[in-house]
């Protein structure tokens, strides 16, 4: 082996330390960009595939009740493949030991073999008997919730008539991957089932003898969603059909799409953040690094190493560095990716995963942090290089004296001698004191990024829940109807006071711009349900017009005072022209809200309510949930506090799980970053300050004055720092895709002060790290001069 392949691993192992830091920075940088993008394909892949395999609908469509000859007409559409009609039936069922309320959705299966759309994953037990009508297949979540297996058995209450059922199966569906009541926003696996029936046996419970009353169905390659949907809303209309729509309409998908687009660009500037400072950082440490090195430099060319030589023997040696590091962090990244979405299996469920690595999401991560890393030898080597060999063994020259601008302006006697070389050294290398300042700040910067979500999420929390949302109980109906029923819900022991809404399926377009959502409707003088405006203040509801989100009058591109057409999906279905009055602030759902009355009226229907919200005493909580289960126009209650449970289960554990390993990398790279910066100081001054030991000065003098310039540079960064924090915030939030939720730009000053402090205490641990050397500084050898 050449002498100077023998010295490249004897310099490895003489700086193990500034290399283990160098490589903890890389491993980071780069497993947080292969965990999320990883994470986010393997997601993907399993969704499509699922989705193949088990022919998940193109289009869906409601009605009232359609006679099961019209199944004929329905697949002559041109563009449509297989057709499925279906028995779909809201319930009400009872588990026991649980007495809370549960509402059910409960669909038929095909008397005689699968589904030809929307197939059902059995994962444990069987398809329910034809032959009998009192088995049912549960959904997983729902059967996880509750311990249920098969042979177990449950009430269920169809049309007002009570039936004991007998679990044959559990099961997964790909049009229930995400598993939400119709009206609700977060799921509830506790208090929501899905369930599958066959059709003859839930066609009787149901009076649906010979009809169905829903309808999916897949398109052949190349026919378009809407020409379909337009055909067979024609088909339903006169059967009370409730607007067709395509897959991306569809509850399930929508919020999986919206849930994947958001992880698709917090992966994205993840990681692109990460793998950038760590490729920055890289190339500072290591040319910084390399650059200490300059008398070895000037040797090997003095003994007839070529510029060449020298080149590769330190491109070489990063090579080894930048090697462990992509081994630890495409390792690292690919069990922290499937952990990962082993993890948010959890929360999508998937009969299986497909775990999936990109061959080009590798690549880049190991272009960038390899050209990063001989960026930064190879300006390190050249100028170490460009210097004749007599003067490169030489120390590099002390800077020209002169005084700092504090001791020019008659503020020197304020600062001891240490201080002032404290001081000196960092006026007269700018931009080398820059860079430490740089690197360090983006350390802490990513920390604030890493727990900002928290603070966004508790604040969400906070005003739907705390301000807008006060209602103990939201209660909806089966369908519209009249006030008697509030003020039967009035009457029960424990309702203490309660406030009506009304909710419609509505389109609303503006030009070519539209959207499908519901109108709110409420009643004045409201304390249970409240309108904030943008300054997060109540308001009444407009007398005329209408009351929409930020986030839907960007959609339409509307302002307040610009008239908007609203075609009503339900009843008689009237289009109207009304004007926005107000933008208000919500930061979970899309909607639009209106003034009760003059919704009824606009309606022509009466005082007809969809649901009511009550404030109750806890007291009598069982006795006011077994009142409502005796309702027959009940279809669901909802309880506030178990919405803010779903939503921080479902939700914020989505951004939480993943912002919890994204801190965790993130600190990682602090220490990291700030170790580094430590070591090479001691390296860039050991003779300076050995010579200072030599001329008296104590070691806690010396270590005053290095360590004291490693805390100055800190102080400084940290403000830095949780400024570029803030401006990633912002830049992340406006990217993010807010069909769901908008998270709002909230940091609290917990989070300012975690993510100072962790940098405070890297730079401790580092501080003591480095004392502990310069306690046993070599003075002979660090003076000795090579001749």
């Amino acid at each position: 082996m050449k002498a100077i392949n023998i010295k490249l691993f004897r310099d490895l192992n003489k700086t193990k330390g500034q290399a283990f830091a160098i490589i903890m920075v890389m491993a980071a940088g780069i497993s947080t960009f292969i965990m999320s993008l990883s994470t986010l394909d393997s997601l993907k892949l399993t969704r499509d595939a699922y989705y193949l395999d088990y022919r998940f609908a193109e289009v869906f469509a409601s009605a009232k009740r359609v006679p099961e000859s019209l199944r004929i007409r329905i697949a002559s559409i041109p563009g449509v493949d297989k057709v499925e009609t279906r028995v779909v039936a809201g319930a009400r069922l009872s588990v026991p030991g649980f007495t809370d309320p549960i509402t059910a959705q409960v669909v038929s299966l095909p008397d005689l073999g699968e589904p030809a759309v929307n197939r059902i994953y059995i994962r444990e037990g069987r398809l329910p008997d034809p032959e009998r009508d009192d088995e049912v297949i549960l959904n997983e979540v729902f059967a996880e919730a509750h311990g249920l297996r098969p042979d177990d058995r449950i009430e269920i209450i169809i049309k007002g008539h009570l039936k004991q059922l007998r679990v044959v199966g559990v099961a997964l569906s790909p049009e229930f991957i995400y598993q939400v009541a119709p009206g609700a926003i977060m799921p509830d696996n506790k208090r929501y089932a899905v369930m599958w029936m066959s059709r003859e046996a839930l066609g009787k419970a149901y009076e649906m003898d010979g009809a169905f009353n829903n309808v999916v169905l897949t398109k052949t390659a190349g026919a378009n969603v809407d020409d379909i949907t337009q055909q067979l809303d024609l088909l339903l209309e006169k059967y009370g059909g409730l607007d067709a729509r395509g897959r991306n309409w569809q509850t399930s998908h929508r919020f999986l799409k919206s849930e994947f687009d958001q992880l698709e660009q917090m992966a994205s500037t993840f990681s692109t953040i990460f793998l950038g400072v760590a490729a920055f950082l890289l190339n500072v440490v290591v040319g910084r690094m390399i650059s200490t090195q300059r008398e070895q430099i000037a040797t090997l060319k003095a003994f007839g190493y070529s510029n060449v030589d020298v080149g590769l023997h330190y491109m070489g040696y990063v090579t080894l560095i930048v090697l462990i590091g992509l081994a630890l962090g495409v390792g690292a990244g690919v069990w922290l990716g499937y952990g990962l979405s082993e993890v948010y299996m959890e929360y999508y469920r998937f009969p299986w995963l497909e775990y999936e690595l990109r061959g080009e999401v590798f690549a880049l991560a190991v272009i960038v942090t390899t050209i990063a890393a001989l960026a930064g030898t190879l300006f390190a080597v050249y100028k170490a290089v460009k210097l004749p060999p007599a003067e490169a063994m030489r120390p590099e020259p002390p800077a020209h004296y002169k005084e700092t601008l504090i001791e020019r302006i008659g503020l020197k006697s304020w600062f001891s001698q240490p201080t002032r070389m404290i001081i000196r050294n960092i006026e007269r290398k700018p931009i080398k004191a820059g860079l430490s300042v740089v690197g360090i700040a983006l350390a802490c910067a990513i920390m604030v990024v890493g727990i900002f979500f928290r603070d966004a999420i508790d604040f969400m929390v906070d005003i739907e829940f705390g301000l807008a949302q006060r209602q103990d109980l939201t209660v909806t109906f089966v369908e519209p109807t009249s006030l008697r029923a509030f003020y039967n819900l009035l009457r029960i022991p424990g309702v203490e006071y309660g406030e009506v809404f009304r909710s419609v399926p509505v389109r609303l377009r503006n030009g070519h711009l539209s959207y499908r959502t519901s109108i709110n409707a409420y009643q004045e003088n409201r304390d249970l349900y409240r309108t904030l405006d943008t300054e997060h203040v109540p308001f009444d509801m407009p007398k005329q017009g209408l009351a929409l989100t930020e986030y839907l009058g960007k959609i339409l591109n509307v302002k307040r005072g610009d008239v908007i057409t609203v075609e009503i999906l339900e009843g008689r279905r009237p289009v109207l022209h009304l004007p926005v009055t107000r933008l208000v602030t919500q930061y979970i759902g899309v909607g639009a809200y209106m003034d009760i009355n003059v919704l009824n009226r606009m309606m022509r229907e009466g005082s007809a309510i969809s649901g009511v919200y009550l404030k109750v005493d806890d007291i009598y909580q069982d006795r006011i949930y077994q009142e409502l289960n005796d309702m027959p126009r009940v279809a669901n209650s909802d309880a506030r506090k178990n919405v803010i449970s779903s939503f921080y289960e479902t939700m914020a554990a989505f951004l939480l799980i993943y912002v919890g390993f994204i801190s965790v990398l993130a600190g990682i790279i602090t220490f990291g970053v700030v170790y580094n910066s430590a070591r090479i100081a001691l390296a860039e001054r050991s003779r300076e300050l050995a010579s200072m030991r030599v001329l008296g000065f104590t070691r806690g003098e010396i270590s005053y004055i290095l360590l004291g310039e490693l805390a100055v540079l800190t102080l400084f960064a940290i403000p830095v720092g949780l400024l570029i924090g803030w401006l990633l915030c912002w830049y992340m939030i406006q990217n993010i895709p807010q069909d769901l939720f908008r998270v709002p730009l909230i940091i609290e000053p917990n989070t300012y002060a975690i993510s100072a402090a962790v940098v405070v205490i890297a730079s401790v641990l580092s501080s003591l790290a480095v004392r502990s050397r310069l306690d046993h500084l070599d003075l002979i050898a660090v003076l000795k001069t090579k001749e």
